[in-house]
């Protein structure tokens, strides 16, 4: 743990290209697999919620990603970041109480609150 309520997060995605709509349709049944978490359950069930609808609802990991931050800004209140994808690597300082990392099906999802 950092001073101020911040931390640091360094973590990879590889799990291949990403999924053609088809796959996507079966992810959205699969269960959340949390790599790792700094906040409530209510926030982390909220967090995996959006990201299922927003699987629902768009096929660009772009768009995706960007109704996730919505989302997220506006139950949770500002100001969110939300990477997508099957294959990347980050490290990110985030707010105490405000960080998931997590599957659903090969697509992870980094979200966190600055």
């Amino acid at each position: 743990m950092v001073p101020n309520g911040v931390h640091h997060a360094d973590l990879s995605s590889s799990s291949g290209a990403t999924a053609p709509p088809a796959q996507q349709q079966q992810q959205q049944a699969a269960r959340a697999v949390i790599k790792n978490v700094d906040m409530s359950d209510e926030m982390q069930q909220l967090a995996v919620d959006t990201a299922q609808d927003a699987l629902n609802k768009f096929t660009v990991e772009k768009d995706i990603a960007a109704h996730i931050k919505r989302e997220m800004d506006r139950q949770c209140g500002p100001t969110w970041h939300t990477v997508v994808g099957a294959n990347f690597g980050s490290y990110v300082t985030h707010e105490t109480n405000h960080f998931i990392y997590f599957y659903l099906g090969k697509i992870a999802f980094l979200i966190w609150r600055a």
